[in-house]
């Protein structure tokens, strides 16, 4: 039996080893399963899992009708699984941003001419041993070129690490929207609603439609001449067809386009 223990806050927690035991197929399997492709992907789905209906059954995911509301349930699927959610990495810091920039060949290059210049500059053989005149001495500008090209390279190294900090920061509060405002088409207790993406367990049912960026990997189950822009993913310029019988895979950030 699993352990499953209610909090005050509403949410149930499962211990994650026994809840895994309480599905026939394992994270590590499932992620193999979304590598293949075409008949190798149908293959194996079929061989090792016995099919969408054998991969249903050890999802416990009805495919004629959906997952239910039961919390347990669902709690037990993000115990064995995990969420639907990228993690974030630790932010870089402003300094970290000015060094990654400093790390460019060509700003590199722009330096180090820079820094030979300006020590050049400050080397003047003279020649007053070799003049019976003394003549006048006259200021020294040469350095003035060094010093400006270093000075114009520390300002663009610093615009750099602002515009790259300042992108960061937006692509974050982006993120962090996303997770609780974006939603997506779930059957759930036999009946369609829009759930938050990171809600979306493994096993869930989703319905998806023309202009759609799917939010986590999949298997169709029924489809209608069913096409896919994967080219964030595979860089291939044309459509790529699925379908239950040929190549039933979907990624996750691939965009129903027919």
């Amino acid at each position: 039996m699993t352990t499953k223990r209610k909090s005050t806050a509403g949410y149930y927690h499962v211990s994650v080893e026994e809840a895994r035991r309480e599905f026939g197929i394992s994270l590590r399997e499932l992620k193999t399963l979304m590598q293949r492709r075409g008949y190798e992907g149908i293959r194996e789905l079929n061989e090792t899992h016995g099919g969408l209906q054998g991969l249903g059954q050890k999802l416990k995911t009805n495919l004629i009708g959906s997952l239910s509301d039961d919390e347990t349930d669902l709690a037990m699927r993000v115990a064995a699984f995990g969420r639907n959610e990228i993690p974030l990495e630790l932010p870089k810091t402003f300094l970290r941003h000015i060094f990654d920039a400093l790390k460019d060949r060509t700003i590199v290059i722009i330096i180090i001419f820079a820094i030979i210049s300006l020590v050049l500059s400050f080397y003047h053989p003279t020649r007053e041993i070799f003049e019976g005149e003394i003549k006048p001495k006259k200021a020294r500008v040469e350095w003035i070129e060094g010093a400006a090209i270093i000075i114009a390279v520390l300002i663009v190294v610093l615009a750099i690490g602002l515009n790259n900090w300042t992108r960061e920061r937006l692509l974050r509060c982006f993120q962090w929207y996303n997770k609780f405002h974006q939603k997506f088409n779930v059957v759930r207790g036999n009946t369609v609603r829009q759930i938050p993406i990171n809600d979306i367990v493994v096993g869930d049912i989703c319905k998806i439609k023309y202009g759609d960026l799917l939010p986590a990997d999949g298997v169709i189950i029924r489809s209608n001449d069913l096409k896919f822009d994967e080219s964030s993913l595979t860089g291939e310029s044309g459509l790529s067809e699925k379908h239950v019988s040929r190549d039933p895979f979907l990624l996750s950030g691939t965009q129903v386009m027919e």
